[in-house]
């Protein structure tokens, strides 16, 4: 293959669609693709790519969608005269925390895939569960809870897997799944994630988990790197045969499969990167390099994600994962349902008509607001675990107060959201060097200022769409150069040339020490608005 010609191919099954991003070999984006689970594969009847139970609780999505889906990928990626010949590796991103069951003699059936025959065809009747829970399943309080009892508590569930017992991870949604369908249980001979189902539909071969999308599972043991015996013990029955061994996200899992091969083009050396989950690759896919690195998606919720050595696992909140582009390294991701859709709500409150009016807002008050601080819960809060929604304001001796002035609304909201990540990030042993902002108001030149002098770090700027897909194809190139030299390869190397995000802010040392006090202040307030409500 010649080197000029070379691409490595990223896929990113999200909760709302599948996506393709091609990369060249200095990891220039040269393609895209994408399907849409609601709007091309109707049939399936989803909304936003899941079916919902009638409890509320419960969220599925079926596997033969996803299998659909491939098909119709890789059907439209042929008709674009994608150049499937000059892909020299390809990897996966996976929406985290959703599980496949494969029926026993499912592996017979994926060996002998023919490329005259779509995938749905040959796989319709080799999941012994037939609707998977995915990340938004809520519905295993019950299991979650007896895992802290089995284990020693949620910090000690923390101590070990990297985070407390949540609904959503497949630990949980395994252990539902053994205690309500147990004959559907006893019929898998495999269970994957989302990420190594889409790989082993590419190797027509079961793949295995990577260790960082399997740090989300409340199995894993993040430091010794290998499922702890007394996690899967109280999941369910032989559970360990069922998941395979996990393996460093970097490794060659295998080949294409002869059915991609025979039926799109892929020369036979075509290597599959191990799997991993959408939060891990969206590490990549930002260029987090090293520890101290991290990036703050400012959307509808706001995102923290981190590289780090020395991760400080919490009882209450975040999560630790294995880094998936650093092995002997660990990732740290803070997730707040309070993002942009709260900033909005107070932008229309104080009355500003666009951001401009409201970074003028922001500017007419000192850094530290006069020691007056808020709190606005528009949503029930994951970090820490609000569940009632409210404004909370406190006075500058800490008494409680009914209003701000607009202008001090303004900075309140962006000072209490940015001292909240940096409490928060440092519990769970994140130091910060530089901040790269991603998101929709990581354009406000007043989110960034409050964001630098909060954090006391440099904040630079970068829009990186489809940073899954696009960090599936950057650990495609990743896994491919380990394999090539035989040894790790810094991925810092891989991606030096990926260019660098733009300045925005420096932080003000004055600024940063006012609120270096503040977050004392700030942290106490927090227990007081946790504890009351």
């Amino acid at each position: 293959m010649a080197k000029a010609a070379r691409l490595f191919l990223g896929l990113d099954s999200s909760t709302q669609g599948l996506k393709a991003v091609a990369v060249d070999d200095a990891l220039k984006i040269v393609h895209e693709s994408s399907v849409n689970f609601d709007a091309d594969l109707p049939a399936f009847r989803t909304q936003g790519g899941v079916h919902r139970g009638a409890d509320g609780l419960t969220v599925t999505t079926p596997p033969i969608l996803w299998v659909t889906a491939m098909d119709l990928l890789f059907e439209r990626l042929q008709r674009e005269s994608f150049p499937f010949a000059a892909v020299a590796a390809i990897s996966a991103s996976g929406q985290q925390h959703g599980s496949v069951y494969w029926k026993k003699g499912a592996q017979k059936r994926l060996k002998a895939l023919r490329p005259d025959r779509t995938l749905r065809e040959q796989l319709e009747a080799v999941f012994a569960v037939t609707e998977s829970p995915v990340w938004m399943d809520s519905s295993t309080t019950a299991e979650c809870r007896a895992r802290e009892a089995a284990l020693g508590g949620a910090q000690a569930v923390a101590n070990v897997t990297g985070s407390r017992a949540y609904e959503r991870f497949t630990g949980n949604q395994i252990a539902k799944i053994a205690r309500e369908q147990a004959a559907a249980y006893e019929a898998t001979e495999r269970i994957s994630l989302v990420s190594s189902f889409i790989a082993t539909l590419l190797m027509g071969d079961y793949a295995p988990i990577d260790l960082s999308d399997g740090s989300g599972m409340n199995l894993l043991d993040i430091r010794r790197k290998a499922w702890d015996s007394r996690a899967l013990k109280v999941t369910a029955p032989g559970l360990a045969e069922r998941l395979g061994e996990p393996v460093p996200s970097h490794v060659v899992a295998g080949r294409i499969g002869p059915q991609f091969r025979r039926r799109y083009g892929f020369a036979p050396e075509c290597a599959v990167i191990t799997a991993s989950g959408d939060n891990p690759c969206s590490l990549a896919g930002l260029a987090l390099r090293r520890p101290g690195d991290i990036a703050i998606s400012l959307g509808t919720s706001d995102t923290l994600f981190a590289a780090l050595s020395d991760p400080k696992p919490s009882g209450r909140e975040g999560h630790l994962f294995v880094n998936p582009i650093d092995p002997a390294g660990y990732m740290a991701l803070i997730c707040y349902k309070n993002g942009s859709l709260t900033r909005e709500a107070v932008r229309q409150a104080v009355r500003a008509e666009n951001w401009n009016a409201f970074g003028a807002l922001v500017a007419r008050t000192a850094p530290g607001n006069g020691g007056r601080i808020g709190f606005y819960i528009r949503e029930p809060e994951i970090t820490p675990p609000i569940l009632k929604a409210g404004t909370f304001r406190f006075g500058p001796e800490g008494e409680p107060v009914s209003e701000f002035s607009p202008e001090v609304e303004a900075r309140a909201v962006l000072e209490g959201q940015f001292l909240s990540m940096r409490l928060h990030a440092s519990a769970v042993g994140i130091a910060p060097a530089t901040i790269l902002a991603t998101g929709g108001a990581s354009v406000n030149p007043a989110v960034l200022r409050v964001m630098a002098d909060v954090f006391g770090v440099p904040v630079f700027r970068g829009d990186v769409p489809n940073s899954a897909a696009l960090g599936a194809a950057y650990r495609a190139c990743h896994g491919w150069r380990c394999a090539e030299k035989k040894a790790f390869v810094p991925f810092a190397e891989v991606v030096a040339a990926v260019p660098g995000a733009t300045k925005a802010a420096d932080p003000d040392a004055a600024a940063h020490a006012v609120y270096t006090q503040s977050l004392l202040k700030y942290a106490e307030l927090e227990k007081r608005v946790t504890a009351c409500i």
